[in-house]
């Protein structure tokens, strides 16, 4: 007789404790897939497609901060590319220096203005020179914005009868912006100003 509800009671504990474990079990599988889930989303969020001259290509998304070194100098280096690469044509010379004022601030156009009113640009045309530059060391100092920095490049003029080398050093701060198709980096070039200017070299041409 007291067999009977001890049998029911045991077999009562046994059935709460198989159901307490399928519930845990229920648990835990819902917690890893969820977590699995917001991993998988994580992975694809940092793909993306680039469609370049009909053919999809695969690139990663990466925390600006991993790579603001490397863009705060390719910008530097954009805009100086940009603004000193002229050839003895207006629309290669307008074309150029608008993209470079995109880059930066009033005191990139103030310099713009003072060459363009130097008669800088139509010598450039009249002479038929053509003027590249090239960098040699970009410095910024990306310990709190707007971020300082020093430019170290050469200037190449070639002209009807000589090739000039000259060394620029500008310098100027980087304030971050919002990107955009003409400012794809993100940044703002302020308070921009050459501190050295001088010809290395002056090679002939002809002799």
């Amino acid at each position: 007789m007291f067999q009977k509800p001890k049998n029911i009671d045991t077999a009562f504990r046994q059935m709460r404790l198989f159901t307490g474990i399928i519930i845990l079990g229920c648990f835990l599988f819902s917690g890893f897939t969820l977590y699995q889930s917001h991993q998988l989303a994580a992975s694809l969020q940092e793909k993306v497609y680039v469609l370049a001259h009909g053919k999809i290509l695969e690139a990663l998304v990466s925390d600006r901060r991993e790579n603001l070194l490397v863009e705060a100098k390719d910008h530097i280096a954009s805009f100086h590319h940009h603004f000193f690469t002229l050839d003895p044509d207006d629309q290669v010379i307008k074309t150029n220096t608008t993209k470079a004022l995109y880059l930066a601030d009033i005191s990139a156009k103030r310099q713009y203005d003072n060459l363009r009113e130097s008669n800088y640009y139509s010598n450039i045309i009249a002479g038929n020179i053509s003027q590249e530059i090239q960098a040699d060391s970009i410095e910024v100092d990306l310990s709190t914005p707007p971020y300082p920095f020093k430019y170290y490049g050469k200037q190449t003029l070639t002209r009807a009868g000589s090739i000039v080398t000259r060394k620029l050093i500008t310098e100027g701060s980087l304030r971050p912006i919002s990107r955009s198709e003409n400012n794809p980096h993100g940044f703002l070039i302020e308070q921009w100003n050459t501190l050295e200017n001088y010809d290395l070299t002056i090679q002939t041409r002809y002799p």
